[in-house]
């Protein structure tokens, strides 16, 4: 059953000729072995205006699809990561060979970012992610930003900061901080959409629409980005 994909896209927008495709990912602990993700869990839904604030950016140049996994939290024997992964490749079914953007929170950051290795992976933002030490530094030519509250209880905002510096300079990476962000990021939650869909549209299209300072400053490669 594992081998299985259970996943789902939900169309937020599709143009006909998007310039390129932004997948919107969820996150979510586990409620125990195996348990489908529910459209209503509000890990789900807290990534709606996430995806519509993208689709508002890319100004009917973005293709935007949100990602409902196969199950809830990581499991080991079928993680976040082989969603995206079956996800890109419906992407390319239906748009051919067309630019990926990837927007993550919590365990969805953390599959966006160790799913940044993806040759079709242009940008990723990733919003509190939930990171294990041992995750290794991925080895990207996409542009990446990490945006964290410092509030956060849930998964730690200096573990963030840390995973970005591991990048290294050859990679392009960037760490804004939200000084009072929680986990749910429902407090400055405008903020994480925002940041999310201005530096996602600036990754993936040309000409780029307006930015505000700490994207522009992301987008031009800075490494630690004050909002």
């Amino acid at each position: 059953m594992t081998d299985r994909v259970l996943a789902k896209l939900v169309e937020v927008t599709s143009p006909r000729n998007p310039e390129a495709v932004v997948l919107v990912l969820h996150g979510g602990a586990s409620r125990g072995d195996l348990v489908h993700v529910s459209p209503a869990q509000l890990s789900v839904l807290r990534m709606i205006p996430t995806a519509r604030r993208v689709a508002r950016a890319g100004r009917g140049r973005l293709a935007v699809l949100r990602l409902l996994n196969s199950f809830r939290g990581w499991d080991a024997r079928h993680t976040p990561v082989a969603d995206v992964t079956w996800a890109i490749g419906e992407v390319a079914e239906r748009y051919g060979a067309t630019p990926v953007g990837l927007v993550g929170h919590s365990l969805g950051g953390r599959a966006a970012l160790l799913s940044a290795t993806r040759p079709e992976v242009r940008s990723v933002v990733a919003l509190n992610p939930w990171l294990s030490p041992a995750d290794p530094p991925v080895a990207t030519t996409a542009q990446v930003l990490v945006v964290h509250g410092l509030r956060d209880r849930i998964a730690p905002a200096a573990r963030s900061a840390a995973y970005v510096e591991r990048l290294g300079p050859g990679v392009h990476a960037s760490y804004l901080a939200v000084p009072e962000g929680k986990h749910a990021m429902l407090r400055g939650g405008p903020d994480f959409d925002r940041y999310a869909a201005e530096f996602t549209a600036g990754a993936l299209l040309d000409p780029a629409p307006t930015c505000s300072g700490p994207v522009l400053s992301a987008l031009a490669g800075d490494r630690y980005v004050h909002p």
